[in-house]
């Protein structure tokens, strides 16, 4: 079998800490958004980590949001949440991270929100971001939790122990 670096169709992507610069024979990595996703699967901070690696950031910023056990009525016990997503969701998210991508110095990014039916302590959304310093690094980490949170159509569904639930959706805390 001939070696990887030999045919250009066999040729593997270049590993997610690559720099935009070439490295031994593996084809430049440029994109800034690396990772964008909506799944009703567990999430991995370590493919987010991965995702965002990246030998020309000095900060890498992440946001991890879990399933809390209370929330609204003053603190009701929450005993039941789902996540439901629009179909164009990816889409804003897409437009989202694009839109934090141009307007900070961002060398990767990645977002990845769960949906359906979550349990108290699972993850439901990380955002990442690395720049070449971290005060850049938390402003843009923070501008893209916020945006996707006002912004993507994404609900939350809870229901409390006394009875009650509530839908918080794009635009609202949640």
């Amino acid at each position: 079998m001939a070696p990887a670096s030999a045919t250009p169709e066999a040729s593997e992507p270049a590993p997610a800490h690559a720099t935009s610069q070439e490295t031994a024979g593996e084809p430049a990595r440029t994109e800034t958004v690396r990772l964008l996703a909506v799944r009703d699967t567990p999430l991995s901070v370590d493919e987010v980590f991965a995702a965002v690696g990246d030998d020309a950031a000095g900060g890498t910023t992440f946001f991890v949001g879990t399933v809390r056990d209370h929330d609204g009525h003053g603190g009701a016990k929450v005993t039941a949440l789902s996540y439901t997503a629009h179909p164009s969701a990816e889409a804003e998210l897409r437009r989202v991270a694009e839109k934090v991508a141009a307007d900070f110095p961002v060398r990767a990014l990645a977002a990845v929100h769960r949906v359906g039916d979550l349990a108290v302590g699972d993850i439901a959304v990380i955002v990442a971001v690395a720049c070449p310093h971290r005060a850049e690094a938390f402003a843009a980490s923070r501008r893209l939790i916020d945006d996707l949170k006002s912004e993507v159509p994404i609900w939350k569904h809870q229901v409390f122990d006394d009875g009650t639930e509530e839908w918080v959706g794009a635009g609202e805390r949640c």
